[in-house]
Parts: C-alpha cells; structure tokens; sequence
C-alpha cells in the first residue's frame, strides 16, 4: 500500500511559478514509477508527467514541455514537479500517482498507475 500527499499547489499569476510535491509513504516509494496528472474543471483528467523509478526515462505531455520538470529523491519518498511560465489552461487538480507502468512508452498512461492522491489545486490568473 502507498499512500500519496500532494502539496505546494495555490494562486498564482500567468508566467510565475510554482513547486508542487508529493510525499509518499511507504517502504517501497524507490521501487515505483512516479507521474502527475491534472484535471480541469469539466475536462478529462490528462498526463502531465512521470519519472521512472531510477529517474533514467522520464514523459512530459506536449503541451508542458519546456516548461514543467519532474524530479524525485528517493531518499525523501518525495517527486516534484517544478512549474514554469505558468499559463491559465494549466489552472486544475494536480495529482500525483505511483504505479509500475510497462515500458518508458506507457508512461503517461493513467491505468497504468494504481495508487492516487487526493489532488492539489493549481489556478492561473491571467
């Protein structure tokens, strides 16, 4: 069992930043694969990040590339996502979920990822 706390989520205006973290319990945080996903309000939930267990694969979604870095330390049982350059239509429920995905190709697929956090809220202002 892993249980997931997202935090570091909050207002902020378009173009600033912010720094969102997930702590994980457990004994077994190394072991998995680690993504961030959002969903915005009456929209589907999307990927957004993931980073392998050993950091050596990671994904970013199209639309947050160049912007947002996902990083972990397994020491802490902590990944981050790091946001930049933040726009309005980043403004959503960020969660942060562990799974074992099968290959660096799937992941950003959320079935692949079996435990969840309740979400951290992340609004844009323009």
């Amino acid at each position: 069992q892993v249980q997931l706390v997202e935090s570091g989520g909050g207002l902020v205006q378009a173009g600033g930043s912010l720094r969102l973290s997930c702590a994980a319990s457990g004994r077994t945080f190394s072991s998995y694969t680690m993504g961030w996903f959002r969903q915005a309000a009456g929209k589907e939930r999307e990927s957004v990040a993931a980073i392998s267990w050993s950091s050596a694969s990671t994904y970013y979604a199209d639309s947050v590339k160049g912007r947002f870095t996902i990083s972990r330390d397994n020491a802490k049982n902590t990944v981050y996502l790091q946001m930049n350059s933040l726009k309005p239509e980043d403004t959503a429920v960020y969660y942060c979920a562990s799974g074992r995905p099968l290959g660096s190709r799937r992941l950003g697929d959320a079935s692949e990822y079996s435990y969840w956090g309740h979400g951290t809220q992340v609004t844009v202002s323009s």
